[in-house]
C-alpha cells in the first residue's frame, strides 16, 4: 500500500486509523494502535524553530511543519506543510528539490484538502479560519489555516498551525485521536492561553509539544493544565518515539530552543 518512495504519493490513500479508532466508541481515550502491528517503528521529532518541527519517519520521509525556509535544523525535508497567517509560516519560493509542498490554504475560494500517502506516512488536514487583519482584527478569513495530521508508525501526530479560534465539535470529529500534538502557546498572535489550554486538555494527547512561544512563561501554560499533564524539560532538540514508548500520563515535553 505504500508508494515506492517519498517522491510519489498515492492517488487513493488508505483510510485514517486515527479517525476510525476515535469514532468507534465516543468519549473513550484509546491506546495507540499500529497500521503495521508487527513492525517496531520509531519517529524522530526535532524542534527547528518558531512553529517548525521536523519529523523523520521509519522509511526516511522527512517532514517540516509551518515551513518558511528559515528553520531546518540542518535537515533537508522531502515534504513541507505551510500556513499563511504570517510570512514566518510559509514561503512561496521553496527549494525546488522539495518533493511535496502542502499549503494549508486553498485557491479560488476552496479550502485546502489533503489526504495523501507519501512513503510510510498518511498526511491529511483539517481547516480552520484565520484573522483578516487588513480590515477588522476580529474578522475571520474562512479556511485560511490547516491543522495537519501525520499518521505514521502507529502514531497520530497533529500540528495545530497558526490557530486563531476555539475548535468546535466538527473540528474534533475531523481530527480524531492525536497521540502527539504541537501547540502554539504565544497567547496573543494565535489563540489565548486559556483557549489553547482548553483545546489541549480536550485532545488529551500523550505528548504535547509547545511551539510559537515568544516570551510566554511556560509556567503560565502549564498552570492551566489543572494538574492533568506532567512537565518534561529537555536539553536536547530531538527525541525518538514509538507507540510503545508513549508516556503513561499525558506529558508536556519542552525541547531545547522552545
Amino acid at each position: 500500500m505504500l508508494s515506492a518512495g517519498f517522491g510519489a504519493a498515492q492517488d487513493k490513500p488508505p483510510p485514517s486509523e486515527c479517525l476510525a479508532i476515535a469514532q468507534s466508541i465516543p468519549r473513550v481515550m484509546f491506546a495507540s494502535l499500529s497500521r503495521v502491528a508487527a513492525e517496531k517503528s520509531e519517529v524522530t521529532i526535532t524542534y527547528a524553530g518558531h512553529s517548525t518541527y521536523i519529523l523523520e519517519t521509519p522509511r526516511n520521509v522527512t517532514i517540516a511543519t509551518d515551513f518558511s525556509g528559515a528553520y531546518t535544523a540542518g535537515k533537508s525535508p522531502n515534504v513541507v506543510t505551510m500556513n499563511r497567517a504570517h510570512s514566518t509560516h510559509y514561503t512561496l519560493n521553496p527549494d525546488p528539490r522539495i518533493a511535496h509542498v502542502l499549503h494549508g490554504w486553498g485557491e479560488g475560494g476552496q479550502p485546502a484538502r489533503h489526504a495523501r500517502m507519501i512513503g510510510d506516512v498518511l498526511i491529511r488536514n483539517v481547516t480552520t479560519d484565520i484573522r483578516a487583519y487588513r480590515f477588522d482584527s476580529e474578522a475571520l478569513q474562512k479556511d485560511g489555516n490547516s491543522i495537519f495530521i501525520f499518521e505514521v508508525a502507529g502514531l497520530c501526530i497533529g500540528h495545530l498551525g497558526h490557530l486563531h479560534h476555539p475548535l468546535d465539535e466538527t473540528h474534533y470529529a475531523a481530527i480524531g485521536r492525536l497521540d502527539i500534538v504541537m501547540v502554539p502557546i504565544d497567547g496573543t498572535f494565535t489563540l489565548s492561553l486559556d483557549g489553547m489550554s482548553e483545546i489541549t486538555r480536550r485532545l488529551r494527547s500523550s505528548i504535547v509539544l509547545p511551539m510559537h512561544r515568544f516570551a510566554t512563561p511556560l509556567s503560565d501554560f502549564i498552570a492551566r493544565m489543572n494538574g492533568q499533564f506532567e512537565m518534561d524539560i529537555r536539553p536536547e532538540r530531538s527525541f525518538t518515539i514509538s507507540r510503545d514508548t508513549l508516556p503513561k500520563k499525558p506529558t508536556v515535553i519542552v525541547l531545547d530552543g522552545v
